[in-house]
């Protein structure tokens, strides 16, 4: 059985939180955001997921990861009749 370690988890609520209305939108994470999700950026900006240290833009592979992740989170919160992504400490 796979698990999702915290590392994993962080970056994938912040791949959740892109929007995939436009690829010329991005996020910049705030100065008070939490220590786990600015690790996660820079995780992900390594893994060539997205452009920047901090957020940025998504890259081609980070826009069709971040696609199948919305669309898997989307099924699951209509279980429930609710949005399973919060863009609370996003720019």
């Amino acid at each position: 059985m796979l698990k999702i370690d915290l590392d994993r988890h962080h970056e994938l609520e912040l791949l959740a939180r892109y929007s995939l209305t436009s690829r010329q939108q991005g996020l910049k994470l705030r100065a008070d955001a939490e220590a786990s999700l600015v690790a996660a950026a820079e995780r992900l900006h390594q893994k060539g997921l997205i452009t920047e240290r901090d957020g940025g833009y998504l890259t081609e592979e980070g826009f069709h990861l971040a696609e199948s992740l919305q669309k898997v989170l989307a099924v699951l919160g209509a279980k429930h009749g609710r949005s399973v992504v919060s863009h609370e400490l996003i720019e």
